[in-house]
């Protein structure tokens, strides 16, 4: 990626902004087709999600180009990864640009202006777009539809959990360390009250995302935490507030969606508005409460128990099967049925202690990153996309570094994916020692995790240890990628620089002067090997 500053294409308003995420938002509007091509706005924790009219009008190698931008994803949106934070406060702007530029006079139909600069690494580039598209229509299966579903449901918790997770973490701190005493309290209330409700949200998720009418799906799922629950018996035991969780909740709400949708075939107009609601309620209720919830239960609780038992029993080798095969699962499309796994083992004990272990796949990208970075002294397009993409690397966010580096080579993916399961297994070995730990919110990964984490030990035992998973996953990925990541023929093809300084003198070596346009023939690319 160039690492000179991109130039906003000329403004269509006389007033140039000068917000700087009003300024990223407005170079990002004509190289994604412009008001017009805008379907839908929307983001998570790191991306501005785009669905669009016309794919073909989207300049890739322009966004990519954008200094704020870190990279871009396709998959059911097109998803322009921005960073934390820095999403949050370019969407709304971005969706100002966009309202303005539909009520605004139509100007004659031109061309979107070329990126002023450069392509970088634009043979790498155009392989991991490859890659990304074959990996899509690969995970187009309605199963994995049905697990990307149902990750939109727990996707929009993720601010409230990280949150509410960081709050818990200060809290224990201070109890700990006896300070503040009349605080604690408080800090307690905050951290736990959107917990004691994530079911309800979850139900109106659910309904939302399947079609029904969200409201009564937080209705029903609402069932699950009150407290007068207790009084019922259902399979021979008394229930209790909060069993089966947010799996209980969202079995409820799907079940009430499939009700009401049955309800408004079946009950005439006249009546629906009365009738619907009532029946989708009522059936639904009494099937959670004499049903799912104890069969939710049972499977919460089963989760929890095999997560510890994998972690107390298998340890390391649990941990390097876990951190090595994340980033497949993630290609694979697999990764987001661990969403209500996560959810469900911090609502059971306050943190998830699978993340720790699988956010070490990203600290085996980074070392294998600085690994390619070191191997590839002449290549300096690749060079500076790497250095662009490090520093979000290091803070979790790995996509600029996969789809922009260690994919599209091959080699390098897989010792990146070495350099994970070293780290889980690191961190998976002190679980068998007893020293168990978890993150207390999903979402963050790398440095961003710190803060979250949370267990039985000593904090700064915790903090070490995850430390050390991180080291080792860097240490162990750029090994094994600057020994084994390159081939004599990758290191001919992808040793030169495509995008040198024209100023500067060309390089000399052992083959001889590079070639300033780099490898152009596509079929000498480096391949997949």
């Amino acid at each position: 990626m160039s690492t000179e500053p991109a130039k906003s294409p000329e403004p269509t308003e006389p007033t140039e902004p000068t917000d700087k995420n009003r300024v990223t938002a407005a170079a990002i509007l004509p190289l994604v087709g412009g008001p017009d091509n805008i379907v839908s706005i929307a983001h998570c924790m790191t991306r501005l999600r785009i669905a669009l009219r016309d794919r073909s009008l989207v300049q890739d190698e322009a966004l990519k180009a954008l200094p704020a931008v870190l990279g871009v994803v396709e998959d059911d949106t097109y998803q322009i990864v921005l960073g934390p934070g820095a999403v949050a406060r370019v969407t709304p702007e971005f969706e100002a640009l966009v309202e303005e530029g539909r009520s605004a006079v139509p100007a004659a139909a031109t061309p979107a202006p070329a990126s002023p600069h450069p392509v970088t690494a634009d043979e790498l580039a155009s392989q991991g777009a490859a890659l990304k598209e074959a990996q899509k229509a690969r995970n187009a299966t309605p199963f994995k539809l049905m697990l990307r579903r149902i990750a939109n449901i727990f996707v929009p918790l993720i601010p409230a959990l990280i949150g509410c997770g960081i709050i818990a973490g200060l809290n224990g701190l201070l109890m700990n360390l006896g300070w503040l005493p009349g605080v604690v309290p408080a800090l307690a209330a905050i951290a736990s009250g959107f917990m004691s409700l994530i079911a309800v949200f979850v139900g109106y998720n659910t309904a939302k995302e399947f079609g029904g009418t969200p409201i009564l799906g937080g209705a029903v799922a609402a069932i699950i935490v009150f407290p007068g629950v207790a009084k019922i018996t259902a399979f021979g035991t008394e229930l209790r507030p909060g069993q089966g969780g947010v799996l209980g909740a969202l079995a409820a709400a799907l079940l009430a969606v499939y009700v009401e949708k049955r309800c408004r075939r079946l009950v005439p107009e006249a009546l629906d508005v009365l009738v619907t609601p009532t029946l989708t309620v009522l059936i639904s209720g009494l099937v959670t409460l004499f049903g799912l919830m104890f069969l939710a239960g049972e499977a919460s609780a089963a989760i929890g128990a095999f997560a510890d038992g994998l972690l107390s029993t298998g340890g390391a080798f649990a941990g390097l099967v876990l951190g090595g095969l994340f980033l497949p699962l993630v290609m694979l499309g697999l990764h987001q049925a661990l969403i209500p796994i996560h959810t469900t083992l911090i609502e059971q004990s306050g943190h998830t202690v699978l993340l720790p272990i699988l956010a070490m796949a990203g600290a085996g990208q980074v070392g294998a990153a600085i690994a390619v970075h070191c191997r590839l002294p002449r290549n300096g397009s690749l060079r500076a996309t790497i250095k662009s993409a490090l520093p979000a690397g290091f803070l979790g966010i790995g996509e600029p570094l996969i789809y922009g580096v260690s994919l599209p080579l091959g080699r390098p993916f897989v010792t990146a994916c070495v350099g994970g399961a070293a780290g889980g297994a690191f961190v998976g070995l002190f679980h068998q020692l007893g020293i168990a730990f978890g993150s207390t919110a999903i979402g963050p990964s790398g440095w961003a995790l710190f803060p979250l984490l949370d267990g039985t030990s000593n904090p700064g035992v915790t903090v070490a240890i995850y430390a050390g998973g991180l080291l080792t996953g860097y240490l162990v990925g750029f090994a094994a990628t600057y020994f084994f990541g390159f081939t004599s023929q990758m290191l001919t093809d992808l040793n030169t620089d495509p995008d040198p300084d024209p100023a500067a003198p060309p390089p000399t070596g052992p083959t001889g002067p590079a070639d300033p346009a780099g490898p152009a023939d596509p079929a000498k690319a480096p391949a997949l090997t």
